[in-house]
């Protein structure tokens, strides 16, 4: 579905030129999933509930914007618990953590929330699943070695690999070490993915595994979440026919570089990563005819907002949306906030 929007030239005042046009599409959907969403809300309802402060373990969601909003409210974000004061309540971030995590705040008798998404949540179970069950009466070294597809040191893979023992999983950045991977037993594997990858990149990882080790199991479909799929999907529809897309988003979001890195590949003359409105340089605007613009999954729409006011300032906007699909998925806060 296509939605046009004119936008009449402003009167120029008089001696100076008129605004040049600038032809606009903007990617539909965008910007926030439901994961973050709910993410958000669960910190706004601990200030509410507690008062602040309230203790956020890592960024809830990778963006600044987000961050310091919250912030404002009273959030205080740390590193690891023991920042935490012992009476304080805390919050686990979007990406999720692992297993010694909340059995930390359980030893230190911390008052703590999960705002792990649940589709995260989901390939956490999934892990357990496989590793817990083998091939019909086997036990220990019989279990399935989980390989994960993923980037190092991302929290949600840092996460997931720490639902298992270590060496209970081998991370798998890239085809080339789909290829390159020698499993003890390929009989005994099973695999998983981050929510946030690339669709096409994951896709040949797994082609290549699967090729590799026929026995290998796995979801039914690769992990990556709804939403990512569908901002990829819609970055698409837009990429071939701009000389420029931006995507919003800060550069620690693993969605947000996916959606630039996806948009190159799908014919963009050009595209960039810019976390704010702010960090738009006009040289990137020379002989920009039409411009996509898109958002992570963790940057709200005032950030797209913010950017059409300042392109406004220099040219006559003719803004397209183009909507590959509408979402609707919501997802319901912990037990503990729901009363």
């Amino acid at each position: 579905m296509d939605n046009m929007q004119e936008f009449p030239a402003p009167s120029a005042a008089a001696g100076t030129a008129p605004l040049a046009q600038l032809h606009v599409l903007l990617a539909g959907p965008r910007g926030f999933c439901a994961g973050v969403d709910r993410a958000i809300r669960i910190v706004e309802e601990a200030l509410r509930r507690h008062g602040p402060p309230v203790y956020v373990r890592h960024e809830i969601v990778h963006n600044r914007t987000v961050v310091e909003a919250l912030e404002a409210q009273g959030a205080v974000f740390v590193e690891e618990l023991d920042e935490v004061p012992k009476d304080a309540p805390v919050v686990f971030s979007a990406h999720g953590v692992p297993k010694s995590v909340p059995a930390e705040a359980e030893r230190r008798n911390l008052t703590y929330l999960d705002a792990t998404c649940p589709l995260v949540s989901k390939v956490h179970r999934e892990v357990e699943r496989h590793f817990g069950n083998g091939p019909a009466g086997s036990s220990g070294s019989g279990r399935r070695h989980i390989l994960m597809i993923g980037h190092a040191g991302h929290p949600e893979v840092i996460g997931t690999m720490g639902q298992l023992p270590p060496g209970a999983m081998t991370l798998v950045q890239s085809a080339e070490e789909a290829q390159a991977i020698q499993p003890a037993n390929p009989a005994l594997l099973a695999f998983v993915t981050q929510t946030t990858l690339s669709v096409d990149d994951t896709a040949e990882v797994v082609d290549i595994l699967r090729r590799r080790f026929p026995l290998m199991q796995g979801p039914k479909r690769e992990d990556i979440c709804y939403a990512t799929t569908n901002r990829q999907a819609a970055v698409k529809a837009i990429a071939a026919d701009a000389d420029l897309v931006v995507v919003i988003g800060s550069a620690n979001s693993s969605n947000s570089q996916r959606l630039r890195e996806v948009a190159e590949r799908a014919g963009a003359t050009r595209a960039v990563l810019l976390p704010t409105a702010d960090a738009l340089d006009w040289a990137m605007l020379d002989g920009v005819r039409t411009i996509g613009i898109t958002a992570g999954a963790s940057a709200p729409e005032i950030l797209v907002e913010a950017l059409l006011d300042r392109l406004r300032e220099r040219f006559v906007l003719e803004i397209e949306e183009r909507v590959v699909t509408t979402e609707d998925v919501i997802f319901k806060l912990p037990a503990e906030l729901a009363t």
